[in-house]
């Protein structure tokens, strides 16, 4: 499937593969939009035309334990009738406690993976099918 990426900043590097086999195409920073206490963005500096009934979903790299982030949102959804720049904010400590680093302008800092959705009709019931788990919540398994 081709799609099709836009350089909103002439920094900006085309996300992709790595390896052969991998499954997210790798974004890179271009700049730091904000840093403050708890947080840092980033932008790509990069747009992407995700084609209708599929969605861009933003996940943090494997690398991501070496560095003092975690992706704020878990991970980023983008709907395929965005044309902005894609950015990442990330929560972190800024204390003497953990000296691990952030992400740098021109580090790779996430993996885009673009997936199919199914467009669901919402349909109101008073009941729901029966299943062996029920309504057994957090737990229920046993493990």
């Amino acid at each position: 499937m081709k799609v099709k990426f836009k350089k909103v900043s002439p920094d900006a590097v085309i996300p992709s593969y790595a390896r052969p086999g991998d499954v997210g195409l790798d974004l890179t920073a271009i700049s730091i939009i904000d840093n403050n206490s708890f947080t840092v963005t980033y932008d790509t500096g990069i747009a992407v035309e995700i084609p209708e009934g599929y969605a861009g979903f933003i996940f943090p790299r494997s690398s991501i334990r070496d560095y003092s982030l975690s992706l704020t949102n878990s991970v980023g959804a983008i709907d395929s009738n965005y044309r902005g720049s894609i950015r990442a904010t990330f929560a972190h400590k800024k204390d003497s406690q953990d000296t691990r680093p952030i992400y740098a302008p021109g580090e790779r800092i996430g993996q885009l993976v673009i997936m199919p959705y199914p467009i669901i009709e919402p349909v109101e019931s008073d009941k729901l099918s029966d299943t062996v788990r029920g309504e057994g919540g957090f737990g229920s398994t046993g493990k």
